[in-house]
């Protein structure tokens, strides 16, 4: 082992991809516990400034997670609780507040990683109270457990929080203890995961409300440089069509998802594409248009929305596992598979990935109702793979606080990452607890 806990090969097997001369160049990481500064807005955890700069390259995260290892000094998961800047509405559920826990994590060589889990009534599993106490759960864990590699770490963690009951969770001490993990060595999330870019852009979500509030919001929306409008429909058809309308006058170039949240039936799906196309209006995603459940309707609603339509279908709640993935690549009953990490968790996420990359489906990624924290991990990981078609990671945007300190930068729609070690955001935990 070398001083700060990582394998001799993990060294060997890693860092052949960064200059040889950084093998034996990385000091002892300082405890760098936010207790410990006047001004957290000044630091980033673990320090980037304690690390040589890195050449902007990337190595594999598979090798990640079974070479480097970690021992865990610290963990300990508090509610994060954030204002909307105007209530949430979806077909499904509304939300008028952020109710997340967030998931801190220390290693014995000091260095800290941050992860969130969203709290979405209806779409989640776990209320707050459900997702604090089994928070507490897996830290104690992770605390009472030997130094081990990340896979095996994070493989305990699947042990311990298991299926989508507790997918939030367990995706927030994954994003916590992958954080950690990269701040130990100096690299950003989106090198690690594949380096391919180190900015996106995103769509921004217009809530289910009147059209002159829609029409508001779009025209707010087109000012600040946002070229796609995602707008959530599925609990009155025709208060839909009036919506779409509004905006379509308020911001005639955008690009339209229309996310009915499960809130039509297949009939009345079809029937909004039908009306969609009476307005000349093509949209370029209809996410989760039907039930979760609903498989019947979903691919048939697919079919009729492509072949007649020229419009791709997305499945958002009803891919909830890689096997329900693995269902829609067979049967083809999407051309789309979103990817939230509070669905299925980090590692989850990863495989059902790989499997839609080699299907030829296409992917898009989004998040619940997350701060920057979460958004922040999920946005180095889509940079870093680069796979991903549709990219909805807003909802900080509709926030009316930011508690994440540091982290990546917004200039409209466009996020850019630095080389800042693991995602680059903190809190400053005393201010939650």
């Amino acid at each position: 082992m070398d001083r700060l806990g990582f394998s001799q090969n993990f060294q060997s097997n890693c860092f052949l991809q960064y200059s040889s001369q950084l093998h034996t160049q990385f000091p002892k990481a300082p405890n760098y516990s936010l207790k410990n500064f006047k001004n957290p807005k000044r630091i980033t955890s673990c320090m980037a400034a304690a690390m040589p700069a890195l050449t902007p390259t990337s190595f594999g995260f598979k090798n990640f997670m079974e070479t480097v290892t970690i021992n865990v000094h610290k963990a300990e998961g508090r509610p994060l609780n954030v204002p909307l800047l105007a209530p949430f509405t979806i077909a499904s559920s509304r939300l008028d507040k952020v109710e997340n826990v967030a998931i801190r994590i220390e290693l014995s060589n000091g260095c800290v990683g941050w992860g969130e889990a969203p709290i979405l009534p209806f779409v989640t599993a776990e209320d707050q109270h459900t997702a604090l106490a089994k928070a507490a759960q897996v830290c104690e864990f992770l605390k009472q457990s030997r130094e081990m590699t990340l896979n095996l770490a994070l493989t305990k963690i699947g042990d311990v929080l298991p299926g989508h009951d507790f997918a939030s969770v367990r995706a927030g001490v994954e994003m916590a203890l992958i954080d950690a993990a990269a701040n130990s060595i100096g690299i950003p999330l989106w090198r690690l995961f594949g380096g391919v870019s180190n900015s996106i852009s995103t769509d921004i979500t217009i809530p289910i409300v009147s059209p002159m509030e829609a029409s508001e919001l779009a025209s707010k929306y087109r000012k600040q440089g946002f070229r796609t409008l995602k707008l959530k429909v599925g609990k009155n058809l025709n208060g839909d069509i009036k919506v779409l309308q509004s905006i379509r006058a308020a911001h005639p170039d955008c690009l339209f998802i229309l996310d009915a949240n499960e809130g039509y039936t297949a009939s009345e799906a079809i029937k909004v594409l039908e009306k969609l196309h009476e307005m000349d209006v093509t949209p370029v995603l209809f996410e989760q248009p039907v039930h979760r459940d609903n498989w019947e309707g979903l691919g048939h609603v697919s079919q009729i929305a492509k072949e007649k339509y020229g419009v791709s279908v997305a499945a958002d709640e009803s891919c909830r596992s890689l096997v329900d993935a693995k269902k829609i690549v067979q049967q083809s009953l999407a051309d789309v598979i979103n990817i939230k990490l509070a669905k299925v968790g980090v590692l989850g996420a990863l495989e059902i990935i790989d499997l839609v990359r080699s299907s030829g489906l296409n992917l898009m990624i989004g998040g619940m109702v997350e701060t920057r924290l979460a958004m922040g991990f999920a946005g180095h990981l889509a940079a870093g793979l680069g796979c991903f078609k549709f990219i909805d990671l807003d909802t900080p945007l509709l926030m009316a606080e930011d508690p994440v300190f540091g982290g990546y930068k917004v200039s409209g729609p466009d996020y850019n990452f630095s080389n800042a070690r693991g995602h680059g955001g903190f809190l400053h935990w005393d201010n939650i607890a």
